[in-house]
This record gives C-alpha cells, structure tokens and sequence, in this order.
C-alpha cells in the first residue's frame, strides 16, 4: 500500500462487538490477568490503543515495533539511556535540537556517559568515534538551519564499528523520508509536531527492529513516560491525514522559501528545497519533500526581528511547530533558549534568525502576511 492508503487504514483496532471504522478508546488502567500471556497496562506500552498507533507508524516508517511516549523528549531521552550507561562514548551533531543539546549536557556528565559534539558532516561523526562509542545520535534536517546529513553514510560508519543510530526524523516525517531503509537503527519523532499535527498533542515515539525496540520498552517501564488512551485516539486520528498535511505544508514552504529568497530585508533562507541550498542535492537524494519548516534571518539594518514579528497579522509568534496553522519564532528565545549565546552562535543561531512552521493556508495569503510585515 502507499503510504496515503497507510496512514487511513493500517494498525487499526476492530472492534467485533460494534464493528466501528474507528479504534475505540479504551479507559481501563486495570486489565483482568487470568488466561493470557501477557496484561496490558499503560506504563508497560501495550494497550489496545498505544498498540494501534505503534502499528500504524511501523507502517509507515517500515519498522518492526516501536514505543509511544507522552512527549517527543520522553521517546528521546529513554531510547538514548536504553542504550548507553557509564562509561559509554556518545556521537551527537552539534546541529541537534535545543532540548537534545541539552539533556546531554545536563545529564551525561552526572551519569558518566562522555560524548562528542560535531558538525553536521558524516565524516566529522567518523572522526569523533572511539572504542568506547555505543551510540551515534542524528538530526536531517536539523532544527533550526535545515541541514542536511548523509543518512546512509552515517549509517554505514555505524555498522562498521558496531555501535547503534538515531535518528530525529521530526522535521521530514515518514512521509518525506524513511531512515530505516537507509540504514539507521532507530527512528525518533517529536509526535506534537506533524504527528499530531493540529497544536493540542503531547507525545513522541521510537520505532525499530523487534530487538532495539524491546530494549527501548524495557528503559521505559522504568521511566514511565506513557501515553493515555485518549491522546492515542487523537493521534490516531490525525495520523490519517499526515499525508495530506505534509505534502500541502512542504508545497507551501517552498513556495514562501522562493519568495523569501527574493526579499531585500532577508540576508538568507535555509530550506534544502531551494536549488540554491548547500543541502539540495543530498535532499533531493534521499527524501521525496523537504517538509513545512523554514529559516530566515533578518538584515537587522532594515528589519527588527521582534518588530517584524509584531507586524504579522495571519502568522503567529509562537512555540512549537507541525500544526495546520503557520506560526513563527526566534529560536534563540524558543527551541535553543536552553543553549547559552556561546554555544547557538557556534551552530550559527544568531539573534535575526526566524523560523517558520508552514501550516495548510493558501500560499499567497502567507506571502501577503509576509510581504506586509517586510514592508511595514
């Protein structure tokens, strides 16, 4: 089946009794034991609703099994902890979303894991890696400059010296890019973004072979960041139209990437979806769409970033990203808040720069919006 097909009808629960098209919701934190090998129970990540979803991003991901999480930093931070302890060597892009920097740098010294950061570069990972090296960590695209990663390379380099991979794919989804085919062990998304896709869901998920994912599950039984029944239900829902709110958003971002690109007060637009992007070829490589999310940064001699912001009137300043609806931020305050100066002005996050989740409007209503606060 195509992925379209995918995203409406596999993994779902059918319910004989009713016979409902739709996965029931099913409350129960208490389960009867007797006559069956295994109990389902929320903390251990195998109710009927939790399973449902699991089975549809399998699906589309091509994986195994997976866990789902209550937040996209849940699914990251146990996956990571179900594989590496004290002593182990860790290899992370430098590029890595705020939150991911940041559970580095604040946990793995007081665990006694060290680790290495890098540049988005595979050949830079090689060079990082030691005998002590049990994980490789990606991004692509990265979080907030879109850049993008030889997936397949990394991987190779991975397998050569036996140490497991993973994978942020937040930004492309499992509809413009699959990273299992390309090698990596472990896929990881942020399910608030284009998962939930609509701004009103907190979750996250890790999906891979029977065996990693098993060893994820294990950690995080331990952790305990599950997902109730009824936030499964919604993102069940809302995985049925992914397909269709990702290729209209990626559409868009395109076309706003070229307008931008063409502004005077805009000194330069990271999207791998524009021809003139140091990334555009490895894209065009190995992903179908380069997804809904953009970067600009401002020539502050024309245009304040924070009086730009305020000149908006259809996009909105805020946080998070993936939703139907376009907003924007200034990473430096938002997702990279948690880096100090030192450290974004080292990844290139400066203080002009703007990131721009691309919702499901018309194109040319966003651009208007865009033009007007440009101009204003």
């Amino acid at each position: 089946m195509r992925k379209e097909t995918i995203s409406v009808h596999s993994g779902s629960y059918h319910d004989a009794a009713t016979r409902g098209v739709n996965t029931p919701i099913f409350t129960s934190s208490s389960y009867e034991y007797l006559d069956r090998e295994e109990c389902p129970y929320p903390r251990y990540f195998n109710t009927p609703n939790q399973e449902a979803v699991v089975r549809k991003l399998c699906a589309l991901e091509g994986a195994e099994d997976g866990v789902l999480f209550s937040s996209g930093m849940a699914a990251l931070s146990t996956t990571i902890l179900a594989f590496v302890g004290a002593g182990d060597h860790v290899v992370l892009m430098d590029a890595l979303y705020g939150g991911t920097h940041a559970f580095a740098t604040d946990a793995f010294d007081r665990l006694g894991i060290t680790y290495s950061f890098v540049a988005t570069d595979a050949e830079a990972i090689a060079q990082a890696v030691t005998p002590a090296t049990r994980l490789i960590v990606i991004e692509s695209p990265t979080n907030p400059l879109l850049e993008i990663i030889d997936i397949h390379r990394v991987a190779d380099i991975a397998q050569a010296h036996g140490i497991v991979t993973i994978i942020d794919n937040t930004f492309a989804t499992p509809v413009n890019q699959t990273p299992l085919a390309l090698g990596i062990d472990i896929v990881v998304h942020s399910g608030t973004k284009y998962l939930g896709g609509h701004s009103d869901l907190s979750c996250g998920v890790a999906v891979a072979s029977y065996e990693h994912a098993e060893k994820i599950r294990a950690m995080a039984k331990h952790l305990g960041g599950n997902l109730n029944a009824t936030t499964c239900y919604l993102l069940e829902r809302s995985l049925k139209t992914l397909v269709l709110r990702v290729e209209r958003q990626s559409a868009n971002a395109l076309r706003i990437a070229q307008f931008l690109s063409n502004q005077s007060a805009v000194q330069q637009v990271y999207y791998p979806g524009l021809e003139s992007s140091t990334g555009h070829r490895l894209a065009a490589a190995q992903m179908t769409g380069c997804g809904g999310i953009l970067s600009f940064e401002l020539d502050a001699m024309q245009q304040q970033p924070e009086t730009f912001l305020r000149q908006l009137k259809l996009i909105r300043p805020a946080v998070s990203l993936g939703g139907v609806e376009t907003i924007i931020c200034a990473p430096h305050a938002t997702s990279h808040a948690k880096m100090s100066a030192e450290e974004r002005r080292r990844v290139g996050i400066s203080d002009a720069l703007l990131r721009l989740s691309i919702g499901i409007e018309h194109a040319d209503d966003l651009i208007a919006d865009l033009a007007q606060a440009l101009n204003g």
